[in-house]
């Protein structure tokens, strides 16, 4: 393939993934970890602080990495940013992870590179992860940069390539706590690939010579761009230190999963074959041809694929062992089979001497790819909040925007207007997306126990758990009018609107 069609592929390749992530961003209601994220990078915005939380959060490469562009849409309060501002950082990302696969040109073949491209544009759980403000996406592009700077490293050991690596490892562990799992696997698959390589000659590389100075000249350059962020560019230094004491809170997560424990099988079950409801979704042919590109790496003795090889399989199966587990947590170790399913694609079209049977494989190939297209339109644009949708998890209900129109209705009658008093008394897991929602209210209060919130009388609109609607239930009697409104799955709030309001609201409509 010359260098003029594969440029004009990669483009159209970029198109596709393009109309999968850019537009309707804002469709689906804010997750509660997306809410999180934002309400905290909402605090950088308006008064330009950041200080890491050991506890949660994850890194902060999210938070600043999404300030100049809310800065050049001239977004400068939480009150002023949208869902579609936000989510556009990982959807650039997303993108972003498809242009960094040129990286990979000189370990892989042409037809290789484009078809792992057309795979990450294509897979349901990268479209759908990229229009998702969390730190996930922007993290495996890091990974990726980490892998793609590691492999060029591999054929011309140089410092530019040492130094790059440092900069992608910083970035990651900036990003989530995660990374550090990465940077053991990853080093894991190089040994593997040298132990691998050991006897063999005449490639590009015989074995994995490393120079020490670069070896030094990376872990500076990670070492310095992980403090550059963790430290709010040195405003905060107890940040450095905090960033290593939250492993503590993490292990401890890891250990004690709750609600988020899965067996060892989660993942891999999610990507071969997931069906509710009379839908059904599959990356099962991404996987297929990820093993045909293991065959190919084993067989060829080619030192980027045996890296690769070796770094999707530690990772998965690290991630399947840990029992705390969210299905956006597979894409680090997905992105290692759709670049080995790309190297399987290139590998089965070289084998098939015959012209007919590369027309039937390549019809079969395309049968896939329109099959893993129409399940990323599916997931991102029609299921985009259902259950039934095996990437969908804990997410907020469609039901939950009323519950906002509905507060929207009582402020405009109200005389306070967006200065009305709002309280909120809910359990921690039930209160967001709330405080996301509510940005643009200058009165809400936020308790977790009823008994915390003072008086209910005349407060014009309450919003409530079940269990503590019930308790506030008979303190409010038939001087307010109840609803109920789907927060996720099997979880409701209460919504009471002060009684001379909801006549108002009533003679209106």
């Amino acid at each position: 393939m010359n260098k003029t069609a594969f440029r004009g592929l990669f483009l159209l390749i970029l198109a596709g993934a393009c109309l999968l992530r850019f537009p309707g961003l804002s469709l689906r209601p804010m997750h509660h970890d997306e809410a999180n994220q934002a309400v905290k990078f909402g605090m950088l915005l308006e008064k330009g602080e950041y200080q890491y939380d050991k506890k949660d959060h994850h890194g902060p490469a999210l938070y600043y990495l999404t300030l100049p562009l809310a800065r050049a849409l001239s977004k400068s309060t939480l009150a002023s940013l949208d869902e579609a501002t936000l989510r556009l950082v990982p959807a650039i990302f997303g993108l972003g992870i498809i242009l960094l696969l040129l990286l990979f040109a000189q370990g892989m073949s042409r037809p290789a590179v484009l078809a792992a491209g057309l795979f990450a544009a294509l897979s349901p759980a990268f479209s759908y992860y990229s229009r998702f403000y969390i730190q996930e996406t922007l993290f495996v592009f890091f990974v990726l940069g980490l892998l793609g700077t590691l492999g060029r490293y591999l054929f011309r050991p140089s410092a530019g390539w040492a130094a790059a690596a440092g900069f992608f490892a910083g970035m990651a562990f900036a990003t989530k706590e995660t990374s550090v799992i990465i940077f053991a696997t990853s080093a894991g698959a190089l040994v593997l690939a040298g132990l691998i390589r050991k006897k063999d000659s005449g490639t590009p590389i015989a074995s994995l010579k490393i120079h020490r100075g670069h070896v030094f000249l990376a872990l500076g350059v990670a070492v310095f761009t992980a403090v550059l962020f963790f430290s709010s560019f040195f405003k905060n230094p107890k940040g450095i230190l905090d960033s290593l004491l939250a492993f503590q809170a993490y292990f401890g997560k890891s250990g004690e999963p709750g609600f988020h424990a899965h067996p060892f099988s989660y993942y891999l079950g999610l990507l071969t074959l997931s069906k509710s409801g009379g839908l059904v979704w599959s990356e099962a042919l991404v996987l297929a041809l990820a093993v045909c590109g293991i065959f190919a790496s084993l067989k060829n003795r080619n030192p980027f694929p045996l890296f690769i090889s070796g770094y999707a399989l530690f990772t998965a199966a690290i991630f399947s062992a840990i029992p705390y587990k969210t299905p956006w947590n597979l894409l680090p170790f997905h992105l290692g089979f759709v670049i080995l399913a790309g190297i399987g694609t290139a590998f089965i079209f070289q084998s098939l001497r015959k012209n007919f049977k590369k027309a039937l494989a390549g019809l079969l190939l395309a049968g896939g790819i329109f099959h893993l297209g129409w399940q990323s339109y599916r997931a991102n644009f029609r299921y985009f909040a259902d259950p039934r949708n095996p990437y969908v998890y804990a997410q907020t209900s469609t039901d939950y925007p009323k519950l906002i129109r509905r507060v929207e209705e009582i402020a405009a009658l109200h005389p306070d207007g967006r200065r009305l008093l709002v309280k909120v008394v809910c359990d921690a897991y039930e209160t967001w997306p709330l405080p996301w929602s509510l940005r643009r209210y200058e009165r809400v209060g936020y308790w977790q126990d009823w008994r915390a919130a003072g008086a209910f009388d005349g407060v014009p609109l309450i919003i409530a758990s079940l269990d503590q609607a019930d308790r506030i239930q008979p303190l409010v009697q038939d001087k307010y009018q109840s609803e109920y409104y789907g927060l996720r799955p099997d979880v409701l709030l209460a919504v009471f609107v002060r009684q001379d309001l909801w006549d108002r609201f009533l003679k209106r409509e």
